[in-house]
């Protein structure tokens, strides 16, 4: 656990989850002004700071309103520890006097019950969503066929439900629906909130009896590869997510059936995400990597789903 001890932080420049910070040693007068300045060096300002041994959940800078990424507890008057949850970074402060043993101590345990506290937030999230998931694929009807989104990308609805305007993509962890993915008529994707994210996959096609199968990313490049090669595809919804699909659909299938990564060819982002996390994830498994081939001159499609819909407009 990283401690800032006794110092007057700025916003520096921020490294991956890190962040530089330029100090000066100083005293603080109260450690909810010490707190206070460690919070604003991450973009956190005008934080009503309460040192009352509970935990506190705010808004980090980096992500959407009402995130609650970030956490502080204050277990006394002269230490507080505070983190977020989704950069896994977690600080000590202090106001900068000879720390107490006990104090410090306290500090720990404190984080283990922001930790613990969080740990049952999310898994009493993850629950109600999976609920909310199941009644709303309970009541859905069957897609439509010419929904605008179905229509763009020439693609069949391959057991997809419909409620309003909205397709729905289930879900699944250990055979178990807890999430839908919400795709709307202009492509707008969004799960529903609050879901278990890591690990949860849908599926285009049948895995029962197959003998290869493929993983994706989004529903509609599964689509298109299911209607192209006629195998089943696990559908990973983002490339942050194909080692983990990977590795549990490894684990639950036979030796005997191939697993294979159909990878995004981001080669207009930085990196290539798409193929960079295909290649790792396929690499955790010892799979291989199926890359699309794009037309010469083409400067627009990054996946299978738009090559499929390249060569039917083309003709091809």
């Amino acid at each position: 656990m990283a401690a800032i001890t006794a110092k007057e932080t700025r916003r520096g420049e921020r490294r991956g989850h890190g962040i530089n910070h330029k100090s000066e040693s100083r005293q603080y007068t109260s450690i909810e002004q010490a707190l206070g300045d460690a919070l604003a060096a991450y973009g956190v300002t005008g934080l009503a700071i309460h040192a009352d041994g509970d935990v506190h959940r705010f808004d980090t800078a980096d992500k959407a309103k009402g995130n609650r990424n970030g956490w502080y507890v204050c277990p006394s008057l002269e230490v507080a520890v505070y983190g977020f949850w989704h950069t896994g970074e977690q600080h000590t402060v202090t106001t900068g006097g000879k720390t107490d043993p006990a104090a410090a101590a306290e500090a720990r345990l404190a984080a283990q019950r922001a930790r613990e506290q969080r740990d049952a937030e999310r898994k009493a999230q993850q629950a109600k969503t999976a609920e909310q998931a199941r009644r709303w694929w309970a009541t859905a009807g069957v897609a439509d066929p010419s929904h605008p989104y179905l229509t763009k990308k020439r693609l069949a609805p391959h057991g997809l439900r419909q409620r309003d305007t909205m397709l729905l993509v289930p879900l699944f962890y250990d055979g178990e629906l807890v999430n839908i993915e919400r795709i709307y008529p202009d492509g707008a994707k969004k799960a529903l909130f609050g879901g278990r994210a890591k690990g949860v996959a849908g599926l285009v096609g049948k895995l029962s009896g197959a003998e290869r199968v493929l993983i994706a990313e989004g529903w509609a490049t599964a689509a298109a590869l299911c209607e192209a090669m006629t195998l089943p595809v696990v559908v990973a919804r983002n490339a942050d997510n194909l080692e983990a699909v990977a590795r549990r659909l490894r684990q639950r299938l036979p030796d005997n059936v191939t697993i294979t990564l159909a990878a995004d060819d981001d080669r207009f982002t930085d990196g290539n995400p798409g193929a960079t996390k295909a290649r790792l994830a396929a690499l955790a498994i010892g799979a291989k990597v199926l890359m699309p081939t794009f037309c010469a001159d083409c400067q627009r499609c990054t996946d299978f789903a738009d090559v499929a819909l390249c060569r039917k407009e083309r003709g091809l």
